[in-house]
């Protein structure tokens, strides 16, 4: 009989008081992880750098207008996530301008060496340029 008094005593509570007992211990849940996703964002940030950018010129000479030369170069460049521009020049050579992280600029070069399918490259004139800033890679007319 004790059990079963003890059982009685105690009771299901109303719904309203579970409630009210479980929410001081998800507050208190919330704000520690809070807390600690914090302090793994503060300890994160300083140890990023940012990529260090330089601009640089090509100039390519060769047989290279009239082949897809500014499109498959506009292509290339932007899937490397450089910034900056390529057209035709009235002498029949192509100039890029390209700006981004030293690594995708030394492959796009390495691409422009040989250009796309159909283009005969000669000659590419390197000179290096102070950053500009671009927010984009386009093909100029």
């Amino acid at each position: 009989m004790e059990q079963t008094d003890v059982a009685r005593e105690l009771g299901t509570p109303a719904l309203g008081q579970l409630f009210d007992d479980l929410l001081p211990m998800a507050r208190r849940t919330r704000n520690r992880s809070e807390i600690i996703a914090r302090r793994f964002v503060s300890r994160q940030q300083p140890t990023r750098m940012q990529p260090f950018v330089e601009r640089w010129r090509w100039i390519i000479q060769g047989h290279v207008q009239g082949v897809g030369f500014r499109a498959s170069c506009s292509r290339r460049a932007l899937d490397m996530g450089l910034k900056g521009w390529v057209r035709n020049l009235q002498d029949g050579s192509v100039e890029v301008q390209a700006e981004g992280p030293p690594i995708a600029l030394a492959e796009l070069r390495a691409w422009c060496e040989k250009g796309p399918l159909g283009a005969q490259v000669q000659r590419v004139k390197p000179c290096q340029l102070p950053v500009r800033g671009d927010d984009w890679f386009e093909v100029r007319y």
